[in-house]
């Protein structure tokens, strides 16, 4: 007899996430999800910035945040957690994020196909018509063993 694994929930998975790991040492916060989409939230730091006369928060962590809320929007939108690797994940930045603001990520997986996930995304500082990046990603779902099961 198989057990059903429990619908992937974003809020709860993301207490494990916030403590462990890279995203864990970030800080990202969960703010909010819906049937296909997830919000976290990347809180300004000193030691995250790209220069320290800017006081505005470098690319590298934004990248960090738009990469863990794809992944959390594609087992949001599969209701389930399964493996999953970054394929392509673009990243246009459209300005900088203002100066010792957080910046939120709100990612949504549109498409999903046997092995491919498709998302998009913005990243602001508090309003969402004025971004500080568009993303869009193509994840690779990886099917479990067989010779594990």
């Amino acid at each position: 007899m198989t057990e059903t694994p429990p619908v992937f929930d974003p809020g709860e998975a993301s207490k494990l996430f916030s403590q462990a790991g890279h995203s864990g040492w970030l800080g990202l916060q969960y703010r909010a999800h819906g049937e296909n989409w997830v919000e976290l939230e990347l809180p300004w730091r000193d030691d995250l910035l790209a220069d320290e006369q800017r006081e505005v928060l470098a690319s590298g962590p934004i990248i960090s945040l738009m990469d863990m809320t794809s992944g959390m929007s594609i087992w949001t939108a599969a209701k389930s957690f399964k493996p999953i690797a970054t394929l392509d994940l673009r990243v246009d930045y459209q300005r900088p994020a203002k100066p010792r603001s957080s910046v939120i990520g709100r990612v949504e997986c549109y498409k999903m196909t046997r092995s491919a996930a498709f998302v998009r995304g913005i990243a602001h500082d508090g309003d969402d018509a004025d971004p500080v990046a568009h993303v869009a990603g193509v994840f690779m779902t990886i099917a479990r063993d067989p010779r594990r099961a």
